[in-house]
């Protein structure tokens, strides 16, 4: 790699509110999006809720020429929603699926059927290892009443800790998506702390676009008041985030949203605004001191944070065990009636009536056993996130106890215990 080597990458991000049958105008602005992203030719193009996998195989015919590398992530019932364009080839490429999302019975707001995700891919770039990631968090509903919100911080740190776990060998990391996270959410700080991601609407020299970054604003014709909740100005929940390793230095040269109409002025893509980012990797000058390639333990607002995500899984968790603990008294009404009525048919007293109530009282039994399940595995889950939060915390601790000049030796034991988990 020479001395003066800069590598320039430009990057597209858009969530493309593509439901099938609901969506407003969805064939027309799926169309449009594909020429448009002909027309600008990007290094990489990162979509999220493209719902139907027509619409993908669309824009694959259609971005063939210009994007040859392409990539769908299939997940849960109804889809992850992630795909990828590409125009350098693909390496590798996986995905993890986040082990919450939301509650089955709350069918209206669909997430649980979805299967949201974190995609990757590797792709080599100059001599460079680009891990480039893609990911939808779950939708915030209602920020006042957020019965989502412990799902939405642990899924911020597996995403963290999947980005942490598997970019160890790559020089640039890129993250774009829609976090459903405001910039100052826990889910959002966390995520950035640990990862050491950098935010390219706070970094870039250059931006062009909406009022704050906002990437749901009041000008899109999609878009209702009442999405915006307490921000009627706008919300900006979706993100180009970054880094580099040692020696390598990366910086966004220029950010652009699109402002509630596609960049030519027509009607927009989607409810969402579009990010296109120009970012530029170099060699790391002397005087930069490069983002570390994993959160440092030793960082205070990395304890602070670590503190409230810990107390939110925590409460969560304590949700979620009152609420099995509730399915479980009603299994047991519902067995004890079961068994009423089976005396009572054997017995021939009233027997038109216990058969009547026999359906029911089954139906009773297993809905509250489903119930008692998905909430066993809830408190489970979030139990497991709680216990890692409170490992790293714990080692945060010993490094600030130890004092700075034990730390360098804390981290180096953690970069041994990486390169371990390589092998």
């Amino acid at each position: 790699m020479k001395p003066n080597f800069t590598l320039r990458l430009r990057v597209f991000n858009l969530n493309c509110w593509g439901i099938p049958y609901l969506s407003k105008h969805r064939a027309d602005r799926v169309k449009r999006l594909g020429d448009f992203l002909n027309l600008e030719s990007f290094d990489l193009a990162l979509l999220e809720e493209v719902w139907s996998e027509q619409d993908f195989q669309y824009l694959r015919q259609k971005l063939l020429p210009t994007y040859p590398a392409a990539h769908y992530f299939r997940s849960g019932i109804i889809g992850s929603g992630l795909c990828v364009f590409s125009k350098h080839s693909i390496q590798e490429f996986t995905q993890h699926v986040f082990t919450l999302n939301g509650y089955p019975y709350m069918i209206h707001h669909c997430d649980w059927f979805c299967g949201k995700a974190v995609g990757l891919l590797v792709l080599h770039l100059s001599g460079l290892v680009l891990n480039a990631y893609v990911t939808h968090l779950h939708a915030e509903y209602n920020r006042q009443k957020d019965i989502y919100l412990a799902h939405r911080v642990a899924q911020a740190w597996e995403l963290a800790q999947f980005i942490h776990h598997t970019s160890k060998k790559a020089d640039v990391v890129l993250l774009c998506g829609d976090l459903n996270l405001h910039p100052k959410d826990l889910g959002c700080r966390l995520l950035k702390e640990w990862t050491g991601l950098h935010d390219a609407y706070l970094e870039t020299r250059d931006f062009k676009g909406s009022e704050e970054g906002c990437t749901m604003v009041p000008k899109n014709c999609y878009v209702k008041q009442q999405d915006l909740g307490p921000f009627p100005l706008g919300i900006r929940i979706d993100y180009v985030l970054y880094k580099a390793v040692s020696g390598l230095y990366i910086s966004c040269k220029t950010l652009k949203t699109t402002t509630g109409h596609d960049p030519y002025s027509g009607p927009p893509f989607s409810d969402h605004e579009a990010l296109m980012a120009t970012l530029c990797v170099r060699h790391s000058p002397p005087q930069h001191n490069p983002s570390p390639t994993h959160g440092p333990a030793e960082s205070s607002p990395l304890t602070s944070v670590l503190r409230e995500a810990w107390a939110e899984v925590d409460q969560g968790m304590a949700q979620a065990r009152w609420w099995a603990t509730v399915a479980g008294y009603a299994i047991g009404l519902g067995l004890l009636l079961l068994a009423l009525l089976c005396a009572l048919a054997a017995g021939g007293w009233i027997r038109e009536a216990a058969l009547l109530l026999w359906t029911p009282s089954v139906g009773l039994v297993l809905g509250a056993g489903a119930f008692y399940l998905f909430h066993v595995q809830e408190a489970k889950s979030l139990c497991k996130t709680r216990t890692e939060l409170q490992h790293v915390l714990g080692r945060a601790r010993e490094a600030q106890d130890l004092g700075p000049e034990s730390q360098p030796a804390l981290l180096l034991g953690q970069q041994e215990g990486d390169r371990v988990e390589e092998q």
